[in-house]
């Protein structure tokens, strides 16, 4: 019965040892090696199943750039990124801003690129209000209802309020319509004074771009009926995030080389088809540090933001 013991224990042992062995040499693996791929995690930003097929053409683009191996994810949710940052099982991430404060609060994680939207590194809220309304300025807006987007949107609650608290102004009853376009059709249709949405500069034709687009199928005197009043200040957008010990130069090749995809024809294509960006400039930390302004203003934390998206 010893005996048995004996060759049961040498077994596990054996079986253990092999194991760690085995563990050990994968992680000694090169990262970016077709055993040790880059894991690249991009932000649900539209349905999963869409950028996962799209994601594999951009994925193909920046293996062939980089000489790297990459394998690509889509979490459920804005934490399951952040917290990946944690325990390795990301590398690199394409995440909301948010989501980056707090990858870098607890987990070191660094921004080196930032989506351009429009040619525009950085993004805006607007006012908008109908021009039947008596609304032609900010101060005009005191006392008046009011819609903001959720209370979790940067252009569309975040900077308005800030504006708001910088010029004392006390809006009368204020609804969130949870949506962009929501907000702009219930001041078209004069069901709010004045509302709040995102902001972008109409395109070089002079097509407006700003939230008023969304609707201007329906309601095609957009444009003319619903006017801007005011535009916030202006807040970084979504980064492309690295692991904080990542190998620099693994975070250099792959920057660089996300850089030269989107600057082809394809990669442009692919990309935008996932994130509805046209392009990527370098970042940095510091980048961001008008964001972190913005919620100690208006009191609130990255973590209480995440938990509401």
């Amino acid at each position: 019965m010893t005996s048995i013991r004996k060759l049961v224990c040498c077994c596990v042992l054996g079986f253990i040892v092999v194991t760690l062995q085995c563990c050990s040499q994968s992680r000694l693996k090169p990262i970016g090696s077709i055993d040790n791929p880059i894991k690249l995690y991009f932000t649900p930003s539209i349905d999963a199943d869409e950028i996962s097929s799209v994601s594999e053409r951009f994925i193909k683009l920046l293996e062939k750039e980089s000489g790297y191996f990459f394998k690509s994810a889509i979490p459920t949710s804005y934490m399951v990124i952040v917290e990946a940052f944690g325990t390795q099982r990301c590398d690199v991430a394409l995440m909301n801003s948010f989501g980056y404060l707090l990858a870098n609060q607890k987990y070191g994680a660094e921004a080196r690129l930032r989506i351009l939207r429009n040619g525009e590194g950085f993004y805006r809220g607007e006012i908008i209000a109908h021009e039947d309304s008596g609304i032609k300025k900010l101060k005009d807006i005191q006392g008046k209802k009011f819609a903001f987007t959720d209370p979790s949107s940067t252009s569309g609650y975040l900077l308005p309020l800030k504006l708001f608290k910088e010029n004392d102004i006390g809006l009368g009853q204020h609804v969130f319509a949870m949506k962009h376009d929501n907000v702009a059709v219930m001041v078209y249709q004069k069901k709010v004074d004045a509302g709040a949405c995102f902001y972008s500069p109409p395109d070089k034709s002079g097509k407006i771009k700003d939230a008023r687009s969304r609707i201007i199928t329906q309601f095609p005197d957009v444009e003319e009926r619903v006017k801007i009043i005011a535009v916030t200040d202006a807040i970084p957008n979504d980064p492309f995030v690295f692991r904080k010990d990542l190998p620099e130069e693994v975070k250099q090749k792959v920057s660089e080389s996300i850089m030269r995809v989107i600057s082809t024809e394809e990669g442009k294509r692919s990309f935008y088809e996932i994130y509805s960006a046209d392009g990527v400039v370098q970042a940095d930390d510091k980048d961001y540090d008008s964001l972190r302004e913005l919620l100690r203003f208006t009191g609130k934390n990255s973590e209480e933001l995440m938990g509401e998206k």
